[in-house]
């Protein structure tokens, strides 16, 4: 065996170094608090995710309380909520947003009045198709409610609303009036009180802008809130401590989002700050050279110093529609990075892709940024804050 020189040793260690300097780079995340929750699903080629990522919600919900786990049928809710989006579409002479997206409420809505069913019950796949594909499907209903609306009879017929729902039932199927579920037989409406413990009074919605009045509700101003429901208005950093207080009290959050940030990556989300006063001439220099795909490479390289948001950056994001009602998404848990900066852990509805198969980390100022809206249980709520809100 040859003997291995000063030099050639030094390299060694040089090489090693760097590869171990290499290793160290990128987000490393340790859980701190994460909250029992079902499988990951896939909402696949459909623009659903507001009944996935609830539906997602009140399954741990369900476990929550005590009882079964089982996974709910978005679908079913789906189904529901063309319909009564129709009926408004409708009454509305076609001045109402008509399309696949929607709102957390849409879901307690749907509950509230149709009851749920578990998803071996009812898939919404009666089209032809393994996964979730509604381009076809939402083209023909907004078709066919447009053609309903320029009244071409000078009369609305008795049977435009039978037609649809008949769209619906081929593409979606028709919906179970009874069931047997684990050798009970249910109707939707007493599963969902008597299976799943769902009171759909007890979930309430919060927001935070200040173009409205905060601790009173208002409806948050998307086109996706097509029921006008109405939401909490708080102050961002008492909506902030709601999030904290819930998840370290054992109750997880249906989320809804922008995710249309550079920052929203696979696996985590971010917004990232560079102090450009903190540099030396030579480092600003060379950064203000870099392409920009290079500065977003270096900026979402590793966890860094985010950027401070306020109430009034949260409010202009908003006004300038930079922050839009993207993406729902289930919060479940906490955690943080390697330098200690936290993250809530989200569940996605877009399958087991990325880094940690569907789920992904979330800094609080994303958080804090571009939360459009919540949907928790009203138990999640601090006193205090529940004593502001009347509740």
């Amino acid at each position: 065996m040859k003997k291995i020189s000063a030099l050639t040793l030094g390299l060694c260690l040089a090489i090693a170094v760097c590869a171990q300097d290499k290793k160290d780079e990128g987000y490393k995340f340790t859980d701190v608090k994460r909250l029992p929750t079902t499988n990951v699903k896939s909402q696949d080629r459909a623009g659903t995710c507001w009944s996935w990522s609830t539906i997602s919600f009140l399954e741990s919900e369900i476990m929550r309380m005590g009882k079964d786990s089982v996974s709910l049928a978005p679908l079913y809710v789906v189904w529901n909520t063309y319909h009564g989006k129709a009926e408004k579409y409708v009454r509305m002479h076609g001045k109402l947003n008509f399309g696949q997206g929607g709102a957390c409420t849409d879901v307690t809505w749907s509950i509230k009045n149709y009851g749920i069913v578990p998803l071996e019950i009812y898939k919404g796949l009666n089209y032809g198709e393994d996964v979730h594909a509604h381009g076809e499907l939402d083209a023909i209903l907004k078709g066919y409610i447009d053609a309903v609306i320029t009244n071409p009879n000078k009369k609305l017929s008795t049977a435009w609303l039978k037609g649809y729902d008949a769209v619906l039932d081929t593409y979606l199927g028709e919906k179970p009036e009874e069931f047997t579920w684990k050798g009970k037989e249910y109707t939707p409406e007493t599963f969902a009180s008597d299976a799943c413990n769902l009171d759909m009074n007890d979930y309430i919605s919060l927001t935070s802008f200040t173009h409205h009045p905060f601790y009173t509700q208002f409806p948050v101003e998307v086109p996706d809130n097509w029921l006008s429901d109405l939401s909490y208005n708080l102050p961002m950093d008492e909506m902030m401590e709601v999030m904290d207080y819930a998840v370290d009290n054992g109750f997880g959050i249906a989320w809804a989002s922008d995710v249309s940030e550079k920052g929203f990556k696979a696996g985590y989300a971010v917004v990232p700050d560079v102090d450009f006063k903190e540099m030396s001439d030579a480092e600003i220099a060379k950064w203000t050279k870099m392409p920009k795909a290079q500065q977003d490479a270096e900026l979402f390289k590793k966890p860094g110093k985010e950027k401070v948001i306020t109430q009034e950056l949260r409010q202009k994001e908003f006004n300038n529609w930079q922050t839009t009602d993207d993406h729902g998404m289930h919060i479940l848990g906490k955690a943080v990075d390697q330098i200690g900066n936290k993250y809530f852990i989200v569940k996605n509805s877009w399958g087991e892709y990325g880094p940690y198969k569907g789920y992904l980390y979330v800094s609080y100022p994303f958080v804090a940024y571009k939360t459009t809206s919540i949907l928790l249980h009203k138990d999640a709520l601090p006193k205090n804050i529940k004593k502001k809100l009347g509740l």
